[in-house]
């Protein structure tokens, strides 16, 4: 099983085969630019009506864009960080007792993307939790290391309350009532993905992730600082996202365009993976309930005619996970 190579933290002077893409589907890292426009929004400004123009405008152009001042302590994101590498340090015989290949299974370790369907793999493991309720999941999280329940609970609540204020913002930007997405998309689930990736004999050969959009509503990233690896398309190229001190970046997910009835786009995002230095991140997801019905509200619809069918978020899901992650997009298949 190749989890084990990745996870034991084996060095490698090639790219086992089962990584390697084909010609037509590499990086092609030279061709990538620098983000140099990406809209950093400071969230502690005082004029919300700035704020929300700004959000509405970066949606709307990127799909994507950071906060600053957001107000998730800063010892609750360096102690997040912190754990998750511990964790990624552990002995791999620890973290194999937590791997599975069944992605409805709310609590496991894996690696790659979807490796019971996929022949060609993704240079990434990746803890993937549930987190909302706390009180129904936490407790079947890790234990080891000691502290990783109770910091990555309180980082799970900070990180939950800053995307309903920034979802709030994205529906006033939009011209609805703050609480039209949220009555919408119905009580949220959360899910967070702890990813590491390894270092690469060969880069320019494989990706952490390919090109994906999310299937959620709104992604809440945290970043390495030390090293690079989100890049975004944007008007066909590929731009480089540096991390920023202090900053999360905000992606735009599948939900949020159908809801915007197609204004706001959700992004095309990649990771690549270094040569030299793994890479940490931490992804969190707020998702619709299950249930939801995803529609347009009329107040978008009064003069155009409604982009996508309704369908629940349970369908969507399901619809997404039996792709390949770098298909066209799944909201392509919901289209009216």
């Amino acid at each position: 099983m190749e989890t084990k190579v990745l996870s034991c933290g084996i060095r490698h002077s090639t790219l086992p085969p089962s990584y390697i893409r084909p010609v037509s589907d590499r990086p092609c890292l030279k061709k990538v630019v620098n983000c140099a426009n990406v809209p950093i929004i400071d969230l502690g400004c005082p004029d919300r009506t700035q704020i929300i123009h700004q959000i509405g405008e970066a949606c709307r152009l990127y799909g994507f864009f950071q906060v600053i001042n957001h107000g998730v302590p800063k010892k609750v994101v360096e102690q997040m960080l912190e754990v998750a590498g511990d964790f990624f340090r552990l002995p791999v015989e620890e973290k194999l007792k937590l791997y599975s290949d069944d992605p409805s299974k709310t609590m496991r370790l894996s690696t790659s993307f979807n490796v019971k369907k996929e022949t060609i793999h993704n240079w990434r493991d990746y803890l993937r939790l549930h987190c909302y309720p706390l009180e129904k999941y936490a407790l079947e999280w890790p234990s080891n290391p000691s502290s990783f329940r109770k910091i990555v609970s309180r980082y799970c609540t900070e990180v939950r309350q800053l995307g309903f204020r920034l979802q709030e913002a994205i529906a006033e930007s939009l011209g609805l009532e703050k609480d039209c997405i949220k009555d919408v998309l119905g009580e949220h689930g959360q899910h967070m993905a702890i990813n590491f990736y390894p270092p690469c004999p060969q880069p320019e050969l494989t990706y952490g992730l390919p090109a994906h959009t999310d299937p959620n509503s709104l992604t809440i990233l945290l970043q390495d600082l030390q090293v690079d690896g989100l890049q975004v398309l944007k008007d066909g190229n590929w731009l480089a996202v540096r991390p920023q001190p202090d900053a999360f970046v905000i992606n735009l997910g599948d939900q949020l365009q159908a809801v915007s009835n197609g204004r706001y786009r959700s992004v095309w995002h990649r990771a690549i993976v270094n040569s030299d230095k793994a890479r940490l991140s931490v992804a969190s997801f707020l998702c619709p309930c299950d249930s939801a019905k995803i529609s347009a509200p009329k107040l978008l619809i009064e003069d155009e005619s409604p982009v996508y069918r309704d369908f629940t978020y349970a369908e969507y899901y399901k619809k997404f996970w039996s792709r390949d992650l770098d298909q066209e997009h799944c909201l392509e298949l919901f289209k009216n």
